[in-house]
């Protein structure tokens, strides 16, 4: 009787097995995980943040303005006394002259788009003009810092080689968390030189510099979002909805 028990649970075992890895290899070709005919590549997003607060919308300053006037009317009114002592306060301090720095600089006005000194209000993204995987019959084409996946421990320190590679160092920059924010899938063509590729974006923001040493590359460019739809108009959309600020 036990005999005839363990020989059911073997069997049991072996089509449980069975039925564990032909749902695995169903899961690899639903999936579209990676296969030994794909490159994958991780691309990086090096964006500088804002340095100055963008205009203000004149509907939302209209707003606040109204907001602030009806407040006044229903104010907490205090003391005289108590204003003329808040008042005597600052008497015979120090003045500073505060002069506010101008919104438009020399890059902006030469369209320097070298220059991180430009679009203070916006934020800016690195563009590489030079050879790069998958680009047709090897000619130079702009794209994003990037590096197909070899050895590297996880994509992410692929992601830092490739920048890495073209900053010379990442003492000045900062991954925005581990994981990819966006991907696409580059199916091959005719002219070019490889399969097809998939593409990871991780998101790298500038940390405390206004000029980073751009090499390895025949020319690069800092642009805002809607000068990037620019040198790819044909993945627009994907970029529209990959960079929503």
């Amino acid at each position: 009787m036990n005999g005839c028990t363990r020989s059911s649970r073997s069997v049991l075992r072996a089509s449980i097995m069975q039925s564990s890895f032909s749902l695995a290899g169903q899961l690899v070709k639903r999936r579209g995980f990676s296969t030994n005919s794909e490159k994958i590549v991780a691309s990086v997003l090096f964006e500088r943040l804002p340095v100055v607060i963008p205009k203000i919308d004149p509907v939302v300053y209209a707003f606040q303005e109204f907001k602030f006037r009806w407040q006044q009317q229903y104010r907490r009114r205090y003391p005289d006394e108590f204003l003329d002592k808040a008042n005597a306060r600052g008497k015979g301090d120090y003045q500073i002259d505060y002069v506010p720095a101008p919104r438009i600089t020399e890059a902006d006005k030469t369209n320097d788009r070298k220059s991180l000194q430009r679009a203070l209000d916006r934020r800016l993204y690195l563009l590489l003009y030079g050879t790069t995987i998958g680009a047709p019959d090897k000619k130079p084409v702009w794209h994003f810092p990037e590096k197909v996946y070899e050895t590297e421990e996880t994509l992410r320190k692929c992601a830092e080689c490739a920048l890495a590679s073209i900053l010379g160092g990442l003492s000045h920059t900062y991954f925005v968390g581990n994981a990819p924010m966006a991907h696409m899938v580059v199916p091959p063509t005719e002219t070019a030189q490889v399969s097809s590729l998939r593409r990871f974006f991780f998101k790298c923001q500038v940390i405390a510099t206004n000029k980073f040493n751009i090499e390895k590359c025949e020319d690069f460019v800092w642009v805002t979002k809607d000068e990037l739809m620019e040198y790819f108009p044909d993945q627009a959309e994907f970029f529209k909805k990959m960079i929503i600020s």
